[in-house]
C-alpha cells in the first residue's frame, strides 16, 4: 500500500517520507537577501512596537519542502512567540508589505500578552 503513495520513496533513491531533492526549491544568493531584507522590515516593526527588554530574531532556512523564513520574539517573561513563511519565490515580493504589517502587529501583540499570562495577579496594582 505504501508503494502507492508520494511519500513512499523511490528505492535507493529518496527516504520514505522525504522528497526527491530535485524537487525542493533552493533559495538562490539574491532570493536570500531579499528574503533577509523582508524578515529585517519585520523584526524594526515589531521592535518599534515592544520595549527594549524583548529579544526579536528572524532566520532562513531549508525546510523539507524549500526555503522557510521564521520570525521569533522572546519576552522578558513568558513563552516566546513565533511567526514562520514559506516564502512565494514565483512573485515579485516574498512577503506581501500587507503581510510584513499583520505579523509585526501580531507578534508585537502576542508577545505582550504573554507577559500579561506570566505576569497574571502576582503584581499588586500600585494605585487605586
Amino acid at each position: 500500500m505504501n508503494g502507492n503513495t508520494p511519500y513512499a520513496g523511490l528505492p535507493e533513491t529518496t527516504e520514505a517520507g522525504k522528497r526527491v531533492p530535485e524537487d525542493v526549491p533552493e533559495l538562490t544568493a539574491t532570493q536570500r537577501r531579499t528574503l533577509r531584507a523582508d524578515l529585517s522590515q519585520i523584526t524594526r516593526r515589531v521592535r518599534e512596537y515592544l520595549p527594549d527588554e524583548y529579544v526579536v530574531g528572524a532566520e532562513v532556512s531549508q525546510g523539507q519542502s524549500g526555503p522557510e523564513a521564521m520570525i521569533a520574539v522572546q519576552p522578558p517573561i513568558g513563552h516566546p512567540i513565533s511567526a514562520g513563511f514559506q516564502p512565494d519565490l514565483d512573485s515579485e515580493e516574498y512577503i506581501t508589505e500587507n503581510d510584513r504589517e499583520e505579523v509585526a502587529r501580531g507578534l508585537a501583540a502576542s508577545a505582550a500578552l504573554q507577559v500579561k499570562y506570566a505576569v497574571n495577579d502576582d503584581i499588586p496594582p500600585t494605585a487605586r
